[in-house]
C-alpha cells in the first residue's frame, strides 16, 4: 500500500508536533510495509529526499498569510503523487491543503489527521468555515489525536460517524543515547535538577505563566527552543529577574535527549486549545518524568493524568503553576512514583508501534469502503 502524506512543513525545514508525528507515523507504518510519501512546501530549494526511509517531495512555497504557507505548484504534484498513491493522508488545519484538495481533484481514498481546532483566527475562520465543513465532509476518515479532544471539539463532533481516536506514538529506538561526556557538558551548564521545557515558543505554550510562577521562586527552569515570542519571553524574565531560567534555544536531537536524561520534571504550561497534543509532554513521560500540565481539554490531559503521572492545574493560573512545582520539587518520592507510571502508561497507550498499526488499520479500512473512483 502506497500513502501520500500533504502538509505544509516537514523535514528538514521544521522539526515541530505536527512534523514529528508524520515522522512517526510514516516509519512506524513503513515497518509494516506501507511505502509513504510527503509533499511538503518550502522556502528553499525543492526537490526531492529521502528522510528516514520515505521519499519528501519538495516545492517551493509563494506566499504565506496568517501562517497558511501556500504554492501554486504544490496543486499539480498533489494531483501527479496522488495517481500512484491508494491513501491520501491529510495533516488539518492548512485551509490551503482544503483547497489543494479541490483544485487537484483527488478522488482517491482519503484520510485527515486533525491535530487542532482553529483557535486564534476568528475572522479568518468565519470565512474559511465553508472549504472547511466541505473537506471534512470529503475525506473518507478523520483522525483525533486523543479521546479528550473528539470530546470536546465542536467540529471534530458533527463528523462523529467518521472519527477515529488515535493518539500519537513514539519510538525510543529513534531517540539517541547521550554520551557521558554530552550529559557532562550539559550538567556542567545547567545543573541535573531542574524543571524543563521543550517546544517552540510561540503564544499558546503559555510560558509567560511558567515565568509569573517562577517570581519569588528559586526552581531552576530550562527552556529549550526557539520561535516567535523568544525575545519577548526573555524581557518578561528579565522585569521578573529570573536568573534561575536559562533559555537554551533550539536544539538538536542528541543535546534533547541529553535534557531530557538530566531533568528532574516536566513544565508545560500551554494554557490554549491550540495545543492538541503536547509531543514533547509524551517525550517526558516516555523519558520517566513527573509532569506539571492545564486542563485545556485536549490530549494533554490525555497524556498527563492528574494525581497519576503528574500534576494537572487550571490554565493561565501561576499560582496553581508554582504550587505544583513546589509540591514535586519538595516531594522525591512522589514525583518519582509519578514519573514510573508516567513511563508505564506510556508503554501502554503511546509507542509508535500501537499508533503504527492503528493508523494501518484506518487505511485499509478506507481503501477498501471508499466510494471514490480510485483516480485523480
Amino acid at each position: 500500500m502506497r500513502v501520500l502524506h500533504f502538509y505544509k512543513t516537514y523535514y528538514p525545514d521544521s522539526w515541530g508536533g505536527v512534523e514529528q508525528a508524520i515522522r512517526q507515523i510514516c516509519v512506524g507504518t513503513g515497518r509494516l510495509g506501507i511505502t509513504n510519501e510527503v509533499l511538503t512546501l518550502t522556502r528553499n530549494q525543492g526537490g526531492r529526499m529521502e528522510i528516514d526511509g520515505h521519499v519528501v517531495h519538495r516545492v517551493r512555497q509563494d506566499v504565506e498569510i496568517a501562517s497558511n504557507a501556500m504554492s501554486f505548484a504544490s496543486i499539480g504534484a498533489l494531483a501527479r503523487l496522488a495517481r500512484t498513491a491508494d491513501v491520501v493522508h491529510y495533516h488539518f488545519p492548512w485551509p490551503f491543503g482544503d483547497l489543494a484538495h479541490f483544485l487537484a481533484r483527488v478522488k482517491k481514498p482519503s484520510v485527515v489527521t486533525y491535530h487542532s481546532d482553529i483557535v486564534r483566527q476568528k475572522t479568518l475562520l468565519k470565512v474559511y468555515s465553508p472549504l472547511m465543513r466541505r473537506f471534512l465532509a470529503d475525506v473518507d476518515a478523520i483522525v483525533a489525536t486523543s479521546p479528550n479532544y473528539f470530546a470536546s471539539s465542536d467540529v471534530l463532533r458533527r463528523h462523529g460517524d467518521k472519527v477515529r481516536a488515535i493518539p500519537f506514538g513514539l519510538d525510543r529506538t529513534t531517540y539517541p543515547s547521550p554520551s557521558p561526556e554530552l550529559l557532562a557538558r550539559w550538567r556542567e551548564r545547567v545543573g541535573e535538577r531542574f524543571f524543563l521545557f521543550v517546544g517552540v515558543l510561540r503564544y499558546y505554550k503559555g510560558l509567560h505563566i511558567l515565568l509569573d510562577a517562577l517570581a519569588r521562586q528559586e526552581y531552576p527552569v530550562v527552556i529549550v527552543g526557539a520561535g516567535p515570542i523568544e525575545n519577548e519571553l526573555k524581557e518578561h524574565a528579565r522585569r521578573l529577574g529570573l536568573t534561575q531560567v536559562r533559555f537554551v534555544g533550539a536544539v538538536d536531537e542528541h543535546d534533547k535527549a541529553a535534557l531530557l536524561t538530566l531533568s528532574y520534571a516536566m513544565a508545560f504550561p500551554s494554557h490554549l486549545r491550540s495545543e492538541a497534543f503536547g509531543i514533547s509532554l509524551l517525550e517526558g513521560a516516555m523519558y520517566g518524568k513527573p509532569m506539571i500540565s492545564s486542563e485545556i481539554g485536549t490530549g494533554t490531559s490525555y497524556i498527563n493524568v492528574g494525581g497519576e503521572t503528574g500534576i494537572v492545574v487550571p490554565p493561565s493560573d501561576p499560582q496553581a503553576f508554582a504550587a505544583a512545582m513546589h509540591t514535586l520539587w519538595h516531594d522525591p518520592a512522589l514525583a518519582a512514583a509519578m514519573g514510573q507510571r508516567a513511563s508505564q502508561r506510556f508503554d501502554t497507550l503511546f509507542t509508535a508501534e500501537k499508533m503504527a498499526a492503528d493508523y494501518a488499520a484506518v487505511y485499509r479500512e478506507v481503501a477498501k469502503s471508499s466510494t471514490r473512483v480510485g483516480t485523480v
